[in-house]
């Protein structure tokens, strides 16, 4: 099998028409020994911060000497960024021979397992098979049913900023996404919340109560920025004085404050996790495609933000970071997103948009969303291609910054036509 094969094998089989639930996977596990089993995890779920939240988590476990296992979703430039050990991306022959264990497997059940289901059981395996010390997993969608729930009882379960997504698939009420999230919660193993949202954080405590889980909120009054630029920015949190962080958005530092309140979790339960890595691992992290400078003459900013409350978040970043000034904002957005209200958080930011279709079959057709885009009163125009997007975008701008914004499916292609040749570590 080569590699190619490899990929389109994953990529065969989606989850439309598959009944949610974890049978699926526990009997896919069973059948390649459970190597879950043999890992210790922290768990992330959330609806925003939870890629970055477990970005941060990773970088200061591996500078407290740790082998740590990252799993995340989506990819930016190679689908093996998703499965990581002490932050480089699974090699595409072991990715091959996984594949190949994977596949008999699967192949013999009834039921055959889902793209997600299969990605989560290569991760597992791959952790295992290189003795990661923690795993730090991320979460697909939701928490209860997906399938990175396979785990027992991870040494912490988080769960970062919550908002009104993917309503479809885990209901319409704030409540409903919640208890959908709070699926993590395992009995006896510490929880760490973003909190802030009374629904939620009532459905939440209720969780961990009923499961015998000692829950902390992140106390964000404790937080306190003291500088930012396109260089970074330093804050204080908890004790924790002067802390640099690389990620510009000004939503990080408390997705920052979350990792730490985890790590200390995890100190408790007796992790060595000296105040100095967190200090270190904060520097070093890198995240890409979240409020990513690509280019800092004229500016250029990436951003995955792909739901009105990430979105939310972003335009405050793009005013802190450039008080007063209009961007020409490249979007794509996908069909099941809240995308008029997100148009509406960047129309008073916006001097035009670029439209363009990503790569996904659930991205709004470019020109449809630029008419959405014209009739909330913008101005915008379609292109056939991102490299064409970035172009015409940077001649509107005419030396002024340009954002790209909307999801994370077209970072990749992105980065690359502002940046050939670029990579993501």
């Amino acid at each position: 099998m080569t590699y190619q094969e490899a990929l389109d094998y994953i990529h065969a089989v989606h989850w439309q028409g598959h009944r949610p639930g974890l049978e699926r996977i526990r009997t896919l596990c069973g059948l390649l020994g459970d190597p879950q089993k043999d890992l210790r995890f922290v768990h992330v779920a959330g609806t925003n911060g939870k890629g970055s939240t477990a970005a941060m988590l990773d970088s200061c476990l591996r500078q407290a000497g740790y082998k740590v296992g990252l799993f995340t979703s989506p990819y930016i430039l190679r689908f093996n960024e998703r499965i990581q050990v002490d932050g480089a991306p699974i090699p595409d022959r072991d990715l091959v021979d996984l594949v190949e264990q994977v596949q008999p497997a699967a192949a013999a059940m009834a039921d055959v397992p889902t793209e997600f289901e299969l990605i989560t059981a290569l991760g597992l395996l791959y952790f295992a098979r290189t003795r990661c010390d923690i795993v730090v997993l991320e979460v697909g969608l939701g928490g209860a049913l997906d399938s990175t729930n396979v785990i027992d009882p991870p040494e912490c379960a988080v769960i970062t900023a919550l908002g009104m997504d993917h309503v479809r698939e885990l209901g319409p009420t704030l409540a409903d996404i919640a208890a959908a999230k709070a699926g993590i919660i395992k009995p006896g193993s510490p929880v760490v919340s973003y909190g802030g949202q009374p629904e939620a954080d009532r459905v939440i405590a209720a969780a961990a109560a009923a499961r015998g889980a000692p829950l902390t909120v992140v106390d964000f009054s404790r937080l306190h920025p003291v500088s930012a630029s396109l260089e970074g920015q330093t804050f204080d949190f908890d004790g924790l004085d002067g802390l640099s962080l690389p990620l510009l958005g000004s939503y990080q530092p408390n997705n920052a404050a979350v990792a730490i309140t985890a790590l200390r979790a995890l100190r408790a339960r007796g992790w060595d996790i000296p105040d100095s890595a967190i200090r270190q691992g904060l520097a070093r992290v890198r995240w890409p495609g979240r409020f990513e400078l690509l280019r800092r003459d004229p500016p250029f900013i990436l951003d995955g933000s792909h739901n009105a409350h990430g979105m939310r978040a972003t335009a405050d970043s793009l005013r802190r970071q450039f008080p007063g000034q209009k961007f020409v904002f490249i979007t794509s957005i996908m069909a099941d997103k809240d995308s008029d209200e997100m148009l509406r958080l960047l129309l008073p930011l916006a001097r035009s948009f670029v439209t363009v279709t990503a790569p996904s079959p659930r991205a709004i057709p470019a020109q449809e969303l630029a008419g959405r885009i014209c009739a909330l009163g913008g101005q915008a125009r379609p292109a056939s291609s991102i490299p064409q997007a970035v172009a015409l975008a940077d001649t509107l701008a005419a030396g002024g910054p340009v954002a790209a914004l909307g999801t994370l499916y077209f970072s990749g292609e992105v980065r690359q036509a502002v940046c050939p040749g670029s990579g993501t570590k």
